[in-house]
């Protein structure tokens, strides 16, 4: 065990929180940032708009995680990644900014409302520096058949009305540079004598003397290190880690905890609850030309289902317009593996390489080139749903990874508003604008139409959008896991400053909103501990 020093804060996780918490905190104090992943700088296509799609590819930067197996879901493993390096998933996704519809900041507690955040939103913008791409004629195509369809052409999607809206939304680019927060906050900020910032640090658990945390403890290849803060921890390894490093810290339900043999250092029993993520299908058509559009660049949002006890007008499902061209490739490469191998081959690495060989040499050959660039697709997300899943530990080992129950369906109103979601988009593609285009269905297929058929075919494949959420639930009543200032409720000096604290997800992309988080946590945190700069020590 080795000392590496005290500082005024230990971050716990560099992704698009973390970054931004640790460049805003090392403005005025000492922070040692810990990164479970390898360096940005490391892996080139994470700086590059044009690299996402590698970087999907690559295995040193996704967390390798996989749900439980479930019926209500084919009783089938999810791949349920979620980035690894600095930048997190900001720095390997489709670099969507979106923030989200003011109805949805309206259901989260009082100082988090949509006219609390709007102008953090604009701060976070001035440094992110978010575009939008343009129009192309397949694009303007789909737009104009959206809207023939019951959609409103959007000139502004994070203008807070997502009520019925299609339009092109706005991404984490600037030329042919990825405006990450990494990129954007961390990495002008990595000579500061404050910051220090380790990566393949992967966090054990949080060391508390009593119910006040005190530090970590983290793997680093063989050896383990401690560090101590002398203000506070600061988690912000996302809605799948911040819990399970709670949990084996011995926060968390104590029965559950003592019954693995975790010391209980306070009994919190929403730690790891309140799962939510945004289920999809994707419907895949042909066209009779190439699509002349490279990026997923259009985002639309629709209330599929009237009965839903919802706010009136407020959106439940996302419609993404998605040219296969730009990733259709590197999805199967990173997913078809886990679909096509049982668990025990699937963890022989010799396995999924010889799919993803097979994957490649299919795509060497020019007539399945010539196909991809022809298909295209509608991604229905289930915005908002109303299951809840769990994460919880299967042992104090922490290289044991955590049970992940994503919840799907629990509640069957979800898969209603799902299938009323195809319905809205089957309707987009027979508009004449992409009949004309070329609208071909290929999955689910011309042939299943029944209500049935589509459940079972929407079971079989189903897959997450990687918008994992709310397992640190933030609120005032007393089952919440963390207060509206996002420390942790019974102790001290420890925040959760990520996508867990979040109570309801908003129907949009939730990269925008994490950072959001950060950048109002870090304020709150400086006020809080307003004091001269030190040199970081080691």
């Amino acid at each position: 065990m080795s000392a590496a020093g005290t500082f005024d804060y230990v971050v716990v996780g560099g992704g698009s929180a973390g970054c931004i918490l640790a460049a805003e905190l090392s403005k005025d104090a000492r922070v040692l940032l810990l990164e479970a992943g390898p360096h940005a700088e490391a892996h080139p296509e994470t700086l590059s708009a044009d690299g996402y799609k590698e970087a999907f590819t690559n295995d040193a930067l996704l967390h390798e995680r996989f749900s439980v197996k479930d019926p209500r879901w084919g009783d089938r493993r999810l791949f349920m990644g979620s980035g690894r390096t600095l930048g997190g998933s900001g720095s390997i996704n489709a670099m969507v900014y979106t923030r989200g519809a003011r109805e949805d900041f309206d259901q989260w507690p009082e100082g988090w409302r949509w006219d609390d955040v709007a102008a953090g939103f604009e701060a976070l913008e001035r440094t992110l520096r978010p575009h939008r791409r343009p129009p192309t004629d397949w694009t303007e195509r789909s737009i104009r058949a959206a809207e023939l369809a019951g959609f409103r052409r959007s000139e502004d999607l994070n203008d807070g009305d997502l009520s019925g809206v299609l339009g092109y939304e706005w991404m984490s680019y600037e030329g042919d540079r990825r405006r990450s927060s990494f990129a954007a906050f961390l990495q002008p900020a990595l000579g500061r004598e404050t910051l220090r910032v380790e990566t393949e640090a992967f966090v054990e658990k949080v060391l508390f003397e009593g119910t006040r945390a005190v530090g970590v403890r983290w793997r680093q290849g063989d050896a383990v290190h401690e560090a101590r803060a002398s203000r506070e921890v600061i988690l912000a390894a996302g809605a799948l880690a911040s819990p399970a490093i709670l949990l084996r810290s011995g926060v968390g339900p104590a029965a559950a905890l003592r019954a693995l043999g975790i010391d209980v250092v306070l009994d919190r029993g929403g730690v790891g609850e309140n799962l939510h993520d945004h289920p999809n299908v994707q419907l895949f058509f042909r066209g009779s030309r190439e699509v002349d559009c490279h990026y997923p660049q259009l985002y639309g949002f629709h209330r599929a289902n009237p009965a839903s006890d919802l706010p009136p007008g407020q959106a439940d499902s996302c419609y993404v317009f998605y040219p296969a061209r730009s990733s259709f490739r590197e999805g199967l490469l990173r997913l078809l593996p886990g679909i096509a191998l049982p668990e025990a081959l699937y963890d022989v690495p010799a396995f999924p390489k010889a799919i993803r060989g097979a994957v490649d040499l299919a795509f060497r050959r020019r007539l399945v080139q010539r196909f991809v660039a022809r298909m295209w697709g509608i991604v229905v997300i289930l915005g908002k749903p109303k299951s809840r899943g769990r994460l919880s530990l299967k042992s104090a080992d922490p290289s044991v990874r955590p049970a992940i129950d994503p919840g799907y369906f629990a509640d069957p109103e979800d898969m209603e508003t799902l299938l009323l979601g195809v319905d809205k988009a089957r309707a987009v593609a027979a508009q004449t604008p992409l009949q004309r285009f070329g609208a071909s269905e290929l999955l689910p297929g011309p042939f299943v139409r029944s209500r049935r058929a589509l459940e079972r075919w929407a079971r079989a494949n189903v897959m997450t959008t990687y918008h994992y959420a709310g397992t640190c639930r933030m609120g005032t009543d007393a089952d919440a896991v963390v207060d509206t200032r996002l420390r942790l409720n019974g102790a001290e000096g420890l925040r959760v400053c990520d996508a867990s604290v979040m109570p309801i997800t908003p129907v949009a992309a939730l990269n925008a909103p994490s950072m959001l988080i950060a950048l109002r946590a870090a304020h709150q945190i400086a006020e809080a501990h307003a004091g001269p700069a030190k040199t970081a020590r080691a």
